[in-house]
């Protein structure tokens, strides 16, 4: 693969007459290569990086394609004994996960239980104290002793 830019950043004769080109045409094209003539060089890893991300993209849409032509599903690595390890492993982080949701439910059963066994014995200390009160009439108005 040849790597080498046909046009590249600097004052040619070629880019100045692209960028002339480009401003007589849509003067967004001719300023789009004016800053290419002058900040190219600083985006040299760009273009290396652009194809990087594009080629992790659709590899791994080519890889996941593949393994499910090979009945592992969408993650097989096609090492059929890692991807049984693995499946093994899921299987048990999922009963463990599965485990500690009961268990949670459990203690959030048993943690309200509580919470009403204690609202029940406030409420019934309440009604005790406020039956055992001695009732004073309505409409009765409270002694002071004024003389």
């Amino acid at each position: 693969m040849n790597t080498s830019a046909l046009i590249r950043p600097g004052w040619s004769p070629a880019t100045i007459a692209l960028m002339i080109i480009g401003f007589m045409l849509f003067w967004p094209l001719g300023l789009a290569m004016l800053a290419y003539i002058v900040w190219g060089n600083r985006f040299g890893g760009f273009k290396h990086e652009m194809n990087n991300a594009a080629d992790n993209v659709c590899g791994a849409f080519r890889r996941s394609r593949r393994s499910q032509h090979f009945g592992r599903g969408p993650f097989g690595t096609g090492n059929i004994a890692f991807d049984e390890w693995r499946e093994k492993e899921l299987q048990r982080l999922d009963e463990e996960r599965r485990k500690l949701e009961e268990m949670r439910t459990e203690f959030e059963d048993y943690a309200r239980e509580l919470r009403r066994a204690k609202d029940r014995e406030e409420f019934d200390r309440f009604m005790a104290e406020r039956n055992a009160a001695p009732k004073k009439p309505s409409g009765s108005v409270p002694d002071t002793d004024q003389e």
